[in-house]
């Protein structure tokens, strides 16, 4: 089975405006309410494309409500630890360029917590763990690293997708796969990368900090990928018109797992997480598998 944790999710609210004039009215041509959080995202691709997975993280307060709701209708399982206080409301602006303003989130006490552990104990061998997005405030930065310290007698399968120091803490767990952007992996090494031999070069470093496989995205250049077992594979993206950023990353994920669970091929689901990554960028929201099957094509 496939988990996702979603430590900080949200109610996503999205609005386009022909322009945005700060200290101004600014009226808005379509909006949209969508369940938010990197690890809910994987978990709605995930069924898009056919595979069971369930979502746990932390919820609350009325939006906590609407969100359980809304992944209700969409048939995902989830088994959500309820928190004081409302989750956060992130508010995506679209016109000319995309403004994104999230919000902080609900504190995670350590009762909640210590209830989140108690269900990552039934994990086992061969299951799939995503670690994804930001961590609610007053929550340490070794928390991804704790959950994996705990899991690794039990070789479970773990990806994570953040950034900074709770991207570094977790190197030395060895998690399967992790997937900085360019400007990512260069923070990590304090470092500006340049080249497509730098990308490789860093990615290798993240591998000899503990990473099995490592996914670079690069946006509209594509992505880089160097795998555990030494190959290095390239690919741009498929063509289509980009009217959406947000959750491409987390559909890569959601693409990459999907197919590597079918065919145990690195090369088969770095394809497949690319189509279904930019399957998202060319959509008002998420990946629908119909897209993702003819992107997909434009490789064979």
């Amino acid at each position: 089975m496939i988990y996702t944790i979603t430590f900080n999710p949200a109610i996503d609210y999205i609005a386009r405006t022909e322009t945005l004039m700060l200290g101004k009215t600014n009226r808005t041509t379509e909006e949209y309410i969508h369940p938010g959080g990197k690890g809910i995202n994987v978990s709605i691709v995930l069924k898009r494309l056919g595979v069971e997975s369930v979502a746990l993280g932390f919820i609350g307060g009325t939006l906590g409500g609407l969100l359980a709701e809304m992944l209700g209708q969409t048939g995902i399982t989830t088994d959500f630890i309820q928190t004081d206080g409302n989750i956060r409301i992130n508010v995506k602006l679209k016109c000319d360029t995309e403004t994104e303003i999230n919000g902080r989130g609900v504190a995670v006490n350590e009762a909640a917590l210590c209830k989140l552990k108690e269900k990552l104990q039934t994990l086992k061998e061969g299951d799939w763990l995503v670690l994804a997005g930001s961590i609610p405030q007053g929550m340490p930065d070794t928390i991804y690293a704790d959950i994996m310290r705990e899991l690794s007698p039990r070789n479970v399968n773990v990806v994570v997708d953040a950034t900074g120091k709770l991207l570094k803490n977790s190197l030395p767990q060895k998690p399967f796969l992790v997937k900085p952007n360019v400007q990512e992996l260069g923070e990590i090494f304090g470092v500006e990368i340049k080249t497509e031999e730098e990308i490789v070069q860093y990615a290798e470093e993240l591998q000899k900090l503990g990473a099995e496989n490592v996914i670079v995205s690069m946006g509209g250049k594509g992505a880089l990928m160097v795998t555990q077992d030494g190959q290095v594979l390239r690919r741009l993206p498929p063509k289509g018109k980009v009217v959406n950023s947000v959750g491409a990353g987390d559909s890569l994920i959601a693409g990459f797992i999907a197919e590597y669970i079918r065919t145990h091929s690195y090369a088969q689901a770095f394809t497949s997480g690319i189509a279904t990554g930019s399957a998202t960028a060319f959509s008002s929201w998420l990946a629908e598998k119909e897209l993702v099957i003819q992107l997909r094509n434009q490789f064979i």
